[in-house]
């Protein structure tokens, strides 16, 4: 930490973000709260809260919880201003129970771990083509959800309509009984036959409506990651979507990356110790961001059908006794390696 400067000293803001507002409190070296504030989520606020911890004295660093979410605008528009800008973790729940809840508490405890520097990371900048990808995903994950959901329900509804209509669409793949559906002509709504097809028609179009927006999305975030990291592309087993996952999870700043062990770790792919006594194990990683994880299990079981190297690893590990789960569990270590190096790079430029 920077020494303390005459007639002042260097404090520590933690915030506590959330819809529409922010409460922020400040410490000093020595961990003392110097004061505490709450401002509105607006750029005038972020403003607020900036000229009150510079009046406090010449600022150190800032913790925010919920950069990705909450906390974002505020972490873009201090980062613009030139200030250090870091993610905290929530508060210890042990430590919650003991002192209670509160807005001002949990401000404080974030500027203490600023302070100490305890489950401290580097928040994303949400400023660049990534985050474009990120935008984009949310809105086509949306999409393919409602689609499915209607392909359901015309399934459904084609179970339990009249027998005519039954006849007409039972038998044929999912895209042939839309494409039927589609047209149906209801006329007088006078029974439930009449129902059934305004229902089925109704599904229908929305689920190619869907599908047009799908592939609008596909094609645009294509572009995008062709864009961004083209040798990324270029590995087998990844194609946009898998890419675009990878990208988000690293976000528009290559620094956040330290390494290959901590990428794997991030994604959840680092093997963690689960040994006891005499017995000297790792087991698979249940944290970590799960749309990276499921990215990299993606090209691992791409990898299993169709590449000699990978085939080849793959049985001789079975071999040595391994099971699938394990056998997965290096490969995607293995390639999370791989991709830690493209995207390293693909950020860079």
């Amino acid at each position: 930490m920077a020494s303390m400067p005459d007639g002042g000293c260097m404090v520590t803001v933690g915030v506590d973000s959330h819809k529409d507002a922010h409460v922020a409190a400040a410490v000093d070296q020595l961990g003392r709260i110097v004061g505490t504030t709450q401002v509105p989520t607006t750029v005038r606020g972020f403003a607020q809260l900036e000229r009150w911890a510079c009046r406090l004295g010449p600022v150190a660093r800032f913790g925010l919880e919920g950069t990705g979410s909450y906390a974002a605008g505020l972490a873009r528009w201090l980062a613009e201003r030139g200030h250090e800008v870091v993610e905290v973790n929530r508060p210890n729940r042990q430590l919650r129970r003991r002192r209670g809840k509160s807005d001002p508490v949990d401000a404080e405890a974030a500027a203490r771990a600023v302070l100490a520097g305890a489950g401290l990371a580097r928040p994303k900048r949400a400023n660049g083509r990534v985050e474009m990808l990120r935008v984009l995903r949310i809105a086509r994950r949306s999409a393919v959800k409602a689609r499915r959901q209607a392909g359901q329900q015309i399934d459904s509804l084609i179970v339990t309509a009249p027998d005519r209509l039954r006849a007409q669409l039972r038998g044929r793949e999912l895209a042939g009984q839309v494409q039927v559906a589609a047209g149906l002509r209801p006329g007088t709504l006078d029974g439930p036959l009449a129902a059934t097809k305004v229902a089925l028609r109704a599904l229908a179009r929305r689920y190619q409506a869907l599908t047009v927006e799908i592939q609008q999305f596909d094609a645009q975030m294509a572009t995008l990651t062709a864009a961004v990291a083209p040798r990324l592309l270029a590995r087998g087993g990844v194609g946009p979507q898998v890419a675009a996952a990878l990208l988000i999870t690293a976000g528009d700043n290559p620094g956040r990356l330290r390494s290959d062990a901590a990428f794997s770790m991030l994604c959840g792919v680092a093997p963690l110790q689960a040994s006891s006594g005499k017995t000297v194990r790792h087991r698979l990683n249940r944290g970590g961001d799960r749309q990276a994880n499921n990215a990299l299990w993606t090209i691992a079981v791409c990898r299993m059908s169709y590449d000699p190297r990978t085939i080849a690893y793959v049985k001789r590990r079975t071999q040595q006794g391994k099971s699938t789960k394990e056998i997965i569990r290096c490969l995607k270590r293995s390639i999370a390696r791989e991709v830690h190096r493209d995207l390293q790079a693909a950020l860079a430029t």
